[in-house]
């Protein structure tokens, strides 16, 4: 009675119309066919729902062709239409030609350029005589000089920095401020400063009046300039030791920068610039001031170094083309 028990049961669960009067094995048939049916039911079930699940994978693969040929497409540059109907477009007027650089110079520029010869490696002398004559600019260029060096700037020991005092200056008017106690002030207005000061001057700080070209401070006064220092940093107007703006005889190193005392230094290439004078000097004071230049940067050679310091070396002036120079420094 159990075992009829269980199956009606089973067939309530499959709602037939199987009661206790029906014998045991009418029961089990009934069951039987019932769960033959639900299981062809079933499988139809999942093979019409692959059917409709694979339909759309097609379409989205195919979405997905057409979009990732759109993204290419795109990339390349290619705007015209894909349909058979219409013509691929394409840009009006000749198709652009790139110049050669020398063409794209300026008249003047290009008149003084045949002066030199690209190839061609001068002397000191000669290249400064040269570079005199091929100024293309009608007002009073500047002639640099232009040194790559065989250092590291990322080490400390060959990041090149140091002072040199022009003997015929720098062309430049050079306006000084001095940054020091009351007692240090005659004699830096002597000396020529332009600005002296010291609480009143940290007042012009706070308006960002920078009227000057060099700011000198003495050593005592420098904490006071921390507060500044993105100000005066950027710029380049922060004193620092290495360029002799830090200095206890602030009348000397004012007659020193209005003197024509000049700071360089290697940058991230390399490479250190330094404007040594107007072509108004003339070839003799440029070759003055080129050599004290050269000597200046062989003091500053490192002993760490073991390939060449210089690799080469060239002068122009403004907007002039570049003139190659034998390698004076060794």
């Amino acid at each position: 009675m159990a075992k009829k028990a269980d199956l009606l049961e089973r067939a309530k669960e499959l709602n037939l119309e199987v009661s206790e009067k029906n014998t045991i094995a009418e029961i089990e048939a009934a069951i039987a066919t019932a769960s033959t049916v639900d299981a062809e039911a079933e499988v139809v079930k999942e093979e019409k729902a692959a059917a409709k699940a694979g339909k759309r994978s097609e379409k989205s693969l195919r979405e997905a062709e057409e979009k990732a040929e759109k993204e290419a497409r795109k990339a390349a540059g290619d705007t015209s239409s894909k349909s058979e109907d219409t013509e691929p477009t394409r840009k009006k007027g000749p198709v652009p030609v790139t110049r050669p650089r020398i063409e794209r110079r300026g008249k003047n520029y290009r008149k003084v350029a045949e002066l030199v010869d690209a190839g061609k490696v001068h002397s000191l002398a000669e290249a400064l005589e040269l570079a005199v004559k091929t100024n293309p600019v009608k007002f009073d260029a500047s002639v640099e000089v232009h040194v790559r060096l065989g250092v590291d700037p990322r080490q400390a020991d060959q990041n090149i920095r140091a002072t040199v005092v022009l003997p015929n200056g720098s062309g430049k008017t050079v306006r000084v401020a001095v940054f020091a106690p009351e007692g240090d002030h005659a004699a830096a207005t002597k000396a020529g400063a332009d600005v002296v000061g010291d609480d009143d001057f940290l007042k012009q700080l706070d308006k960002e009046e920078l009227n000057f070209d060099v700011l000198i401070s003495t050593p005592q006064y420098m904490p006071k300039l921390g507060k500044y220092a993105r100000l005066l940093g950027p710029r380049g107007l922060m004193p620092n030791p290495k360029s002799g703006t830090v200095a206890t005889d602030v009348a000397k190193a004012t007659k020193e920068a209005k003197a024509g005392k000049v700071e360089y230094r290697v940058d991230k290439q390399a490479i250190v610039h330094l404007s040594i004078g107007k072509v108004s000097f003339g070839a003799t004071s440029l070759e003055q001031n080129a050599r004290a230049f050269f000597d200046s940067l062989q003091s500053q050679k490192p002993g760490s170094l073991k390939s060449a310091y210089v690799k080469s070396t060239s002068i122009s002036t403004t907007m002039g083309p570049g003139i190659k120079v034998e390698n004076v420094v060794s």
